[in-house]
């Protein structure tokens, strides 16, 4: 379980480090996560290939596959726009509400009771957004595209922890970024025609593009989201959810690190990503508390 955790808490630093890429990166958001599924589905089939899995699957459980895909190339456009819209450590800080989002989802998708402790820990996270965005006004508009963007995740998080009971990792993630990719493709004349001043699309690399490409489908997307995926199997949505707001957290310190003074932040803005800490922390203590008191032999009353 220590292994898995401390697996789990690698992809959420990788994650947290595709903000920074996406700051990088002179492609538009939605045609970098075009060239980011492609390239990952191209990925993931040499991978199928390579391990002779089996990668064909009835039309019907394609289907429900790809359309989840769909659910994560919206995220994934959100987040990268929210990243362009505001800083990187707003956009990272947006993403916190996961674990509300979640412990609201995961009960209604997942047919299990509300766990009034994930309900708490949500608002706790809430309480840091609201001194986070207190603290960065300016940069609301880039705020609620990433609480948008958190939504989605946690939407297609909670729908991978049933499809993982039927399907493996490898061939579960392939789908889904060739769901994301065909999706991308079908909405491109809209977005062309609607969303790009007329520009029309902008799919061309400059400078070191490729190499954030690169690393972007690599290995922030299909070692990643694959291996994310695959811990699903032991780890539950929401404590898998909860960790991944210390992606904000890791982003903000690589962030500092790479671009300085420009992502510096309010005092408010910290005090509100400890709350985001503090409830990460408490989670697995809450949860194995919880546990032992549920597994504990019912006292015998007197007679």
């Amino acid at each position: 379980m220590l292994k898995d955790y401390l697996k789990l808490h690698f992809i959420v630093l990788l994650w947290g480090f595709t903000a920074i890429l996406g700051k990088l990166l002179t492609v538009p958001p939605v045609e970098l996560v075009f060239w980011r599924t492609l390239l990952a589905a191209a990925g993931l089939a040499v991978l199928l290939v390579a391990r002779k899995q089996v990668w064909r699957i009835p039309a019907g459980q394609a289907l429900r596959l790809l359309a989840v895909g769909a659910l994560v190339a919206a995220h994934w456009i959100t987040f990268f726009l929210a990243a362009r819209l505001s800083s990187v450590s707003v956009c990272l800080a947006g993403l916190a509400t996961l674990a509300l989002w979640t412990s609201l989802l995961e009960p209604l998708l997942l047919w299990r009771r509300v766990r009034g402790y994930e309900v708490g820990l949500g608002l706790i996270t809430m309480v840091g957004l609201y001194l986070v965005s207190q603290a960065e006004l300016d940069q609301l508009l880039g705020l609620g595209v990433a609480v948008l963007s958190a939504g989605l995740s946690a939407l297609f998080s909670v729908l991978n922890a049933k499809l993982i009971k039927t399907h493996s990792p490898l061939r579960l993630t392939f789908y889904e970024m060739l769901g994301a990719c065909l999706s991308i493709v079908l909405f491109f004349p809209i977005y062309s025609r609607y969303f790009t001043q007329g520009q029309g699309l902008q799919l061309a690399w400059h400078g070191y593009d490729w190499l954030w490409l690169l690393l972007l489908a690599g290995v922030c997307t299909v070692y990643a989201f694959s291996t994310s995926v695959e811990l699903m199997k032991r780890l539950s949505p929401f404590a898998v959810n909860l960790t991944i707001n210390l992606e904000p957290v890791y982003g903000i310190g690589l962030a500092v690190l790479i671009f300085g003074s420009q992502e510096r932040m309010a005092t408010g803005f910290y005090l509100g990503t400890l709350l985001i800490v503090i409830s990460v922390l408490i989670h697995p203590l809450v949860a194995r508390l919880m546990k032992s008191k549920k597994s504990a032999p019912t006292p015998v009353m007197p007679v």
